[in-house]
């Protein structure tokens, strides 16, 4: 097999998994900042309990995130080695960063957290569950600095068959970075507190449900509302940028094949590639236009604009932006349906809703998968997009048979770090938060 192709499968494999975990940390962590406030403030052992149940669920992600982030790196020194000898110089310095900065600032703070009950006060140990969130969320913002210059690259110079970095805050703050950090962000803190929601319907539906959930469900549901519409709104904006700087990449995930004016924005269909056209399309006259440039009669540039071999593969970029858009909506009619429970006075106690929370739990993960999917195959066949293409970027000297090998072995470590996540995560689960008993409050008498 082309060990090219072999390649972008480990690397898109280790993503995928590493990306299950990375989005539910960063939205737990700031949950937790507000859990760990509630006990700060009250001092009460069931805020105490309950908040230690949830950083134990976010240590176990949390560790099984680091661990699959820290192999991905060691592939752009094995299997991508020429991609880092052309562009190491600018896509080496976020990366640093973030280890050097962010990363310990989780790893340092994260055993306070964990092991700081009844060491430290609630003030140091609330302190370093802010630390822990704000470092988890600055790791992403790193990250995505150095993904988002591969999609618009900004504040380089071509010097000897290298990029050099001549321009550090314009590297940084390329045309797609603040975009995809707000996007990316808010999906995370929407994916924590729908993980939240789930599990704490799941408790309250038990035949002796656990009462303290409801507050944990209450607070979930309005981060996840809020969150939610947010997606919308940052989706949107993140959508102008890419027609803007990447219209082959927008022209892909819409389907527009011809460059023309009043586009319609397709919800859905079947896309097409040889005929160039979109068969069943439900669509909306002119509201590609409308979204994107926000004239009904603007101009869309479409796939016809480039050479056809360099064209995203369509159906990996179309269907996927689609299903996350359709997700999106799902997430809102959800979450306002909750609101309406909530003002009623009702969340709590309304079976069909606390059960459809369970179901939903690992829809916002397929969403998150589906929207870097989009992301980064819609960049093909660039790997630095119009910069450096994919096959270009490829290690010359590692063969189709080690990689197949390296493949096997990551396999079956991920197996195992699933067994593992699995079964802490079931064990913690069917644990539960520390059984509190409270002291009955003594009645006054009078004389």
């Amino acid at each position: 097999m082309d060990p090219v192709l072999l390649a972008r499968i480990q690397f898109a494999f280790t993503l995928a998994y590493h990306f299950i975990f990375a989005p539910m940390t960063i939205g737990l962590a700031w949950l937790n900042v507000w859990l760990l406030g509630r006990y700060r403030r009250s001092g009460k052992e069931e805020d105490k309990s309950l908040a230690r149940f949830w950083v134990n669920i976010f240590a176990i992600s949390f560790a099984v995130g680091v661990a699959t982030g820290i192999s991905m790196e060691f592939q752009f020194g094995t299997n991508w080695a020429s991609y880092s000898k052309y562009v190491g110089d600018i896509f080496g310095a976020p990366l640093a960063i973030e280890v050097i900065f962010t990363f310990f600032l989780e790893s340092t703070f994260i055993g306070v957290l964990l092991l700081g009950w009844d060491r430290v006060s609630r003030n140091v140990h609330w302190l370093a569950s802010l630390m822990v969130a704000v470092g988890s969320t600055l790791s992403a913002f790193w990250i995505l600095v150095a993904n988002s210059w591969m999609q618009t690259p900004a504040g380089y110079r071509i010097e000897h068959g290298h990029a050099v970095m001549t321009n550090f805050a314009a590297v940084v703050f390329n045309p797609s970075t603040v975009p995809r950090v707000l996007h990316t962000v808010d999906a995370a803190l929407m994916t924590g507190a729908l993980f939240m929601l789930g599990i704490s319907a799941w408790y309250l539906l038990k035949k002796r449900p656990d009462n303290r959930f409801r507050l944990t469900l209450t607070t979930s549901l309005v981060v996840a509302f809020i969150t939610a519409v947010l997606q919308l709104l940052t989706g949107h904006y993140h959508a102008v940028q890419v027609t803007r700087t990447q219209p082959v990449k927008m022209a892909a995930i819409e389907g527009v094949f011809h460059t023309g004016n009043g586009v319609p924005y397709t919800f859905f269909g079947i896309i097409d590639g040889k005929r160039q056209t979109i068969h069943y399309a439900l669509s909306i006259p002119d509201g590609l236009s409308l979204l994107a440039t926000f004239n009904p009669h603007g101009r869309i540039i479409g796939l016809d604009s480039a050479p056809r071999e360099n064209w995203p593969p369509l159906p990996l970029t179309f269907y996927p932006f689609h299903i996350m858009v359709l997700l999106g909506m799902y997430f809102i009619l959800f979450t306002f349906i909750g609101m309406l429970l909530l003002w009623k006075k009702r969340l709590t106690e309304y079976r069909p809703f606390l059960i459809v929370a369970i179901i939903t739990i690992p829809l916002p993960f397929i969403a998150n998968e589906l929207g870097w999917m989009t992301a980064e195959v819609g960049r093909q066949p660039w790997i630095v997009y119009n910069v450096l293409r994919t096959s270009a970027a490829a290690s010359v000297v590692v063969s189709s048979r080690q990689i197949i090998f390296s493949m096997l072995a990551f396999f079956l470590v991920y197996t195992i770090l699933t067994i593992f996540w699995a079964g802490m995560l079931r064990h913690q689960l069917r644990r539960g938060p520390e059984k509190v008993t409270i002291a009955p409050t003594p009645r006054k008498h009078r004389k």
